[in-house]
């Protein structure tokens, strides 16, 4: 198949499991014979913007006209047989959807958050999840918080884009992929049409090294930001120090907005180390070293990439019970889920896990094989192929993979598609 891929690259200061994924499925798929070409924005180049041009990056937000036309020409003229949208903010926008209905190219999302029903896309507010934008027509509640970066006023443009463009969203993507079944359960809640969302994990390259022995240490590694539990992990931790510890310490990875406190409280102890950020083969080597990888998200995961990974590396994972993780992780099999928010539940969870060495080395043994079933690369790309395969079948009809020579992206269908959505 010929697949054209779609993506609004995330800042490189913070590095990004979305981009991640994006870089992987496509060397997936090219790696199976595919051709995938890209069309994309970067957020690292509103630096080199003017001034005037920075102040004008929120009212593309909603719609980027100039986006519309170029991706339509591009689509006209290589002729894909399915576009796979990832983000679209801040620089692409939905204009997207309006560029495949022109060259009437059928369309897949991986909906990687929940930006179709929540303006920030976490679900999370206050430090507790908040679904008070979860089927709303206008996303009110949250320009009210100032959810989007604490500001109402940055967070104006993503709640009008939510309303100006749901329909033509939820009518112009043949396949949206969830990324859990967690996910998509609160997707079909918001009023989201339930038989165009199918579930397709995300998919974990193979290390190529698994655990050998009990593990050096505990592990952290992912943005450091309050929704990732980071506040959390550092008071359950105390509590374990002044309980005797872990035996074992505790090595965080990452960066974010936390970083000073982290550095600050990891600075002079001897069951901490803060390493920063590091490239993916000293991350997944430091994965391979671990007892067992942390995830106490006070925020509802769409997914959970690290712990995929760990269970790639045979080894298993301590999680907050709630979101995308109580579908990964298998309490008491794969790993260990705690009570979301609560230090004492975490503590307990991290000794348990760090102390039954028996049980540890069986439930890593157990994480690599749901590995093999669910995440590995074989099952990613035959998952992809079907939602492919799936939407163009649901834009052409019938059961054919390809629509028929000649009549596959013509532009009078293209025009008459666009009349039907009404532009903008």
């Amino acid at each position: 198949m010929r697949v054209l891929v779609v993506h609004n690259r995330y800042s490189s200061a913070q590095p990004s499991g979305e981009n991640r994924v994006v870089d992987q499925e496509a060397g997936l798929l090219r790696a199976a014979g595919h051709r995938v070409d890209v069309f994309e924005r970067r957020s690292d180049d509103i630096a080199a913007r003017s001034l005037l041009g920075k102040a004008a990056v929120p009212l593309l937000v909603p719609w980027n006209p100039a986006v519309r036309s170029r991706l339509a020409a591009r689509l006209r003229a290589e002729r894909p047989d399915v576009v796979h949208v990832h983000n679209v903010f801040p620089l692409l926008s939905p204009a997207v959807i309006a560029a495949c209905a022109d060259a009437d190219v059928p369309v897949v999302a991986t909906l990687h958050n929940y930006t179709q029903v929540c303006p920030p896309g976490t679900l999370h507010r206050d430090g507790k999840v908040c679904t008070e934008c979860v089927g709303a027509k206008v996303s009110l509640p949250a320009v009210r918080h100032g959810c989007y970066r604490d500001s109402r006023l940055a967070t104006v443009p993503l709640a009008v884009s939510l309303a100006v463009n749901r329909r033509r969203w939820w009518t112009g993507v043949e396949r949206f992929f969830c990324i859990s079944a967690a996910q998509r359960d609160v997707l079909v809640r918001s009023g989201m049409p339930p038989e165009r969302l199918v579930v397709k994990h995300n998919f974990v390259p193979d290390p190529g090294a698994r655990r050998v022995g009990a593990g050096e240490h505990l592990l952290f590694l992912g943005r450091l930001a309050e929704t990732k539990g980071v506040g959390l992990l550092m008071a359950a931790w105390d509590r374990l120090a002044a309980d005797g510890g872990a035996g074992v310490p505790l090595v965080l990875v990452g960066a974010g907005p936390l970083e000073r406190e982290v550095t600050a409280w990891a600075a002079g102890r001897d069951d901490v180390r803060y390493l920063g950020l590091r490239d993916p083969q000293e991350c997944w080597d430091t994965v391979a070293r671990s007892v067992a990888v942390l995830a106490p998200s006070v925020a509802m995961e769409t997914f959970g990439l690290v712990v995929a990974e760990a269970m790639a590396a045979e080894v298993p994972a301590v999680a907050a019970g709630h979101g995308a993780f109580v579908e990964l992780v298998e309490n008491g099999v794969t790993g260990l889920l705690h009570e979301p928010g609560d230090a004492a539940a975490l503590a307990a969870a991290i000794r348990r896990i760090a102390t039954e060495r028996d049980r540890n080395r069986e439930m890593g043994q157990a994480a690599r094989r749901r590995y093999e079933r669910n995440f590995s690369p074989a099952v990613g790309l035959e998952r992809l192929e079907e939602g492919y395969r799936a939407a163009i079948a649901g834009r052409y009809g019938g059961g054919n993979s390809t629509p028929p020579a000649g009549d596959a992206h013509t532009g009078s269908r293209g025009d008459s598609r666009a009349s039907r959505d009404g532009g903008m």
